[in-house]
This record gives structure tokens, C-alpha cells and sequence, in this order.
């Protein structure tokens, strides 16, 4: 059976054939842990690039370092893995061009960010598709990652108290996060009359009273889970319990529809038809509705006329919404079915959403 690393440098050499490269140099983040099989090459959180890079070629893959960087990648990120380690000054940018460009060798490679102003072009945008389709050991990767980011929120949620700040909530929920061994990469929270009004919400020094949502996508060996839930106290109104109904069945009919082959065009009308059968036919104007997942947030949106369609063991991330109420897991697609990666776990409240005859457990509103 091939590896995970066979199949990659496989799709990793057609791509190359298909641009005519002798290879790629791959500093954003998302690119090094695909091609590092989940290894991480950030140092601040908030850039998509890594302070270190992959030279990648259909023979060899070498991690280009400054001094500051290569001994934790030789000690500790990159150890067993057969991946060599090239250092070149930090402070001296013309020094790091000449040795890296002695390692390129005049070879023609592509970079998806030129550090050191190699003049080197561009990577081919298609090179993401090869993230998409996970492979055995992904998605052994995935599940363990999606289960630490719900047990994460979980946890986040049962410790908050009324009268808390959406800050403290978010530096709870990623607290719980890091504690999982997972690194949040969005923190979205808001309380009471914001939950109504904003479907993208910062944290605030607004204090919760009553009901809140936390949003985390929460990103473990490059992979990354989303995953949002909502938490009241007191008991719930019968208006926001049918709310929440009404978004697990959209929400179970985008997610079912979802399969290996569709369009994302194709499912998109299913979801719109969704909203519109359960009296919500607009709601989805207000916020996107997510799309695939993986080594990205959102590795593709899913909008109306969009002829992507979906991959054999592609992680989906939909997100339907309508005033008050959201659902949103991370759901691996396989030709056999559906795998929720960041389903609740047994001491979480579930509702049953339902489309065409079939159903999922979707997540229901914690009461405490």
C-alpha cells in the first residue's frame, strides 16, 4: 500500500510534468505541512507565510533555514523525517540568496512566497489542489485533531460564567485549544444581542448574560477543524429551540448532499432550496457557506455558479446561518458516507436534523 508521502510526491511530480518544473519551494504554512506530513514552520500566527522553506523536487526535499530557525527544525520539527537542512545568515539577505540559489542549482522552480527576492515564479495556482484528497494517514491526523478542537470547545463553554467578557470567553476557549495541543488560527465569540446582529463576530468587552457562540478553527499537524457552539443560560425560549432546529435540517441537507462528484454549484442548490423550505429563503445572502476544508480554512467557497466539484476524502466545513442560530462541524466526504470529525461528544446536547429521509445528530444549544 502506498504512503502517504508515496502519493504525495506522486501528485507533487504530475504537477510537475503538467508546468514543465523542476520542482516548488513551499513557504506558506499550509504548503510546508503538506508536503512535511503535518509539520509546522510558523513563528507568528496571524501570517500565512512560515519563517522556513521546502525545496521540493521529483528526487529530493531539502528545508531552506536561517540561522535563527534550522536548529529547531534539525532538532526537533524535522528529525525523522529524512529532510536535510540548509542554513544561511539571518542578518545578511544577499549572503541567504547565494546559497539558496547554489542549492536551486539553475534548476526551474516555482515558489508560492520569494523570501529572499529570487525572482523566482510563481506556484501554478492548481498546486492546492493537490491538499484536497486526504490520504489514510490524514485523516487518522484529522479525526484525532477534530475530536481535541470539540472536546476543546466543549470544555470552553461549560467554564464560562454570566457576566463574562466575550475576551475572556475567547481567551478561554483558546486556552482549551492549546491545551488540546491544537493552535487557533480564528476565535470568533459573541453575546446576547450580538449573536443576532453579527455573523463575523470579534471578540468585544461585551459581557454575556444569556447566550453566547463560539467559533474556533483550531489547527492540528497543518489540519484544520472548524467547529461552532452556542451556550445559554437558563432555560431555552421555544423560539430559539426552533431556530435551532431549522439550521440542523439545512444544515443536514448541505452536508448529505455533499458528495464525491457534485458540483459545489450543484450542492449550493440544494442548500438554497434547504433555506427556502424551512421559511428562510434569504438568510443565506448574509454570510458565505463555507465549502472544503483541509490544510486551509476554507480551501474553496462554495458559491452558486461554482463548477469545483468534490474529491473522494475531502473535509467540508458548511456553515449555515440564520438569525441566532449557526451550525458548523468539520466533515470528512468518503464514497462510502460522512464522518463528522468534530462531532459532539456524549456529554453534549444533539438535535436531529433530516433531509430527504435520512438524518444527522447535529449539535443542539447547551442549557446550563
Amino acid at each position: 500500500m502506498a504512503t502517504e508521502l508515496d502519493i504525495k510526491q506522486k501528485r507533487l511530480n504530475d504537477f510537475l510534468d503538467r508546468h514543465q518544473l523542476d520542482g516548488v519551494l513551499l513557504q506558506n504554512r499550509n504548503n510546508f505541512a503538506w508536503i512535511t506530513c503535518g509539520k509546522d514552520n510558523r513563528i507568528p500566527n496571524n501570517s500565512p507565510q512560515g519563517v522556513t522553506a521546502i525545496l521540493a523536487t521529483r528526487t529530493e526535499r531539502v528545508c531552506l533555514a536561517n540561522t535563527i530557525e534550522a536548529p529547531r527544525m534539525i532538532q526537533e520539527e524535522l528529525a525523522g523525517t529524512g529532510i536535510n537542512t540548509v542554513s544561511f545568515p539571518w542578518w545578511d539577505k544577499n549572503i541567504g540568496a547565494r546559497i539558496v540559489n547554489e542549492v536551486i542549482a539553475g534548476r526551474k522552480i516555482a515558489a508560492d512566497f520569494d523570501s529572499l527576492d529570487l525572482g523566482l515564479p510563481h506556484l501554478p495556482a492548481d498546486f492546492a489542489e493537490l491538499r484536497w484528497s486526504l490520504t489514510v494517514e490524514e485523516i487518522a491526523r484529522y479525526r484525532d485533531g477534530g475530536q481535541r478542537t470539540a472536546c476543546a470547545i466543549e470544555s470552553a463553554c461549560r467554564a464560562i460564567k454570566p457576566g463574562d467578557t466575550e475576551h475572556d470567553i475567547a481567551a478561554l476557549l483558546d486556552e482549551h485549544i492549546h491545551r488540546s495541543r491544537c493552535n487557533p488560527v480564528v476565535t470568533l465569540v459573541s453575546a446576547d444581542d450580538r449573536v443576532t446582529k453579527f455573523r463575523h463576530p470579534i471578540p468585544t468587552a461585551n459581557k454575556v448574560h444569556r447566550y453566547a457562540m463560539l467559533v474556533t478553527c483550531a489547527e492540528y499537524q497543518g489540519l484544520i477543524s472548524c467547529c461552532t457552539r452556542f451556550i445559554h443560560f437558563g432555560p431555552l425560549s421555544d423560539e430559539l429551540k426552533a431556530k435551532q432546529q431549522t439550521i440542523a435540517h439545512i444544515d443536514t441537507a448541505v452536508n448529505l448532499a455533499t458528495r464525491p462528484g457534485e458540483t459545489f454549484g450543484k450542492i449550493f442548490s440544494v442548500l438554497q432550496k434547504a433555506y427556502a423550505d424551512h421559511g428562510q429563503a434569504d438568510q443565506w445572502q448574509n454570510h458565505h457557506q463555507g465549502g472544503s476544508t483541509g490544510y486551509a480554512g476554507r480551501e474553496a467557497f462554495a458559491t452558486p455558479e461554482s463548477a469545483v466539484t468534490v474529491r473522494p476524502n475531502q473535509a467540508f466545513a458548511w456553515n449555515p446561518s440564520i438569525v441566532g442560530a449557526k451550525c458548523e462541524d468539520t466533515v470528512l466526504v468518503t464514497p462510502t458516507g460522512h464522518d463528522i470529525i468534530t462531532k459532539c461528544t456524549d456529554k453534549w446536547p444533539t438535535v436531529t436534523g433530516t433531509w430527504n429521509g435520512k438524518s444527522l445528530l447535529r449539535p443542539a444549544i447547551l442549557e446550563r
